[in-house]
């Protein structure tokens, strides 16, 4: 969500996955949050730019797609499928089992990496 709609439940930053498109509002469920598994209905609303030399006004969804979450904002959630990019190395203990335990089954892992990572682990955790 880019604007607060109906706060608290629809407010900026809140994450949704679309279920239905339609032309005049979005049907989505709220994926993360108190309000986690909630249905909501997202109307276009009325954007009006401020960084151009004329005014304008246009109805707009107030959403932006993303395919993409940091592996800390990743944590605590489950996901059916889960890609990992390992272009930049994780800088911290720990990242790297947060990334890869997201899903259930190792088939639903994809890992994309240019040299091998580590993963630190304290041993005598193991123990």
């Amino acid at each position: 969500m880019l604007r607060n709609i109906n706060q608290p439940l629809l407010c900026n930053g809140t994450r949704l996955a679309v279920t239905k498109l339609m032309n005049k509002v979005i049907e989505a469920t709220i994926i993360k949050g108190k309000y986690k598994g909630e249905d909501v209905l997202i109307p276009r609303i009325p954007m009006i730019p401020t960084d151009l030399p004329f005014d304008f006004k246009r109805l707009q969804f107030p959403v932006r797609l993303a395919f993409a979450m940091t592996i800390n904002k990743s944590q605590g959630q489950s996901l059916e499928v889960c890609g990992i990019n390992l272009e930049f190395p994780c800088f911290a203990h720990g990242q790297l089992y947060v990334a890869c335990s997201r899903v259930g089954k190792p088939s639903s892992l994809f890992m994309h990496h240019k040299t091998k990572q580590k993963n630190i682990v304290y041993e005598k955790a193991l123990n």
